[in-house]
């Protein structure tokens, strides 16, 4: 029996440490997968935040185009014998680009939030593997031992207050 216990012991202790290595593992390559989702969020995040650049940059250059001194300037080689066609055209056209251009930043604004929402998500769920379990909650046991503590505090203030009041 002591035999079967010495092959035993190193055995089972063997198959635990390598199922708590895999356990490990698998929590590290999670972990790691959520790393990797923040870091491309965060990539996202820089394209986008380059893209909304450019044309906040592009976006500033047509309102100065839109200035009327401008639209004349732009126009001042070219003859017409109704200029005043000519600037209102080239005005509807750089409003038309003008709003072409809001729209495509309202919707980079709207990934943006995405996301960074996104990026947050990924670094909370990343902390939370981090950390391990939550050791700070309650079981429902403790749950169910508090409740009854505070209903027989409850009961006897009760029994108090009948005392006093008889």
């Amino acid at each position: 029996m002591s035999l079967r216990n010495d092959i035993l012991r190193p055995l089972a202790l063997a198959l635990l440490l390598t199922l708590l290595a895999a356990q490990g593992a698998a929590q590290g390559a999670a972990q790691e997968a959520v790393q990797d989702r923040a870091a491309r969020l965060r990539s996202e995040l820089a394209d986008v935040q380059s893209q909304q650049a450019e044309l906040q940059t592009r976006l500033a250059q047509l309102e100065e185009d839109l200035k009327p001194e401008n639209i004349e300037r732009s126009l001042a080689g070219v003859g017409s014998t109704h200029p005043e066609d000519l600037r209102a055209a080239r005005r509807r056209q750089l409003e038309i680009q003008k709003k072409g251009i809001q729209t495509q930043l309202d919707s980079l604004a709207a990934s943006r939030a995405h996301l960074e929402a996104g990026i947050a998500t990924a670094e909370a769920e990343s902390y939370r593997k981090a950390v391990g379990p939550d050791t700070t909650s309650l079981s429902n046991s403790s749950r169910t031992v508090i409740k009854k503590s505070n209903r027989q505090t409850h009961q006897r203030k009760r029994r108090r207050l009948r005392k006093t009041h008889s």
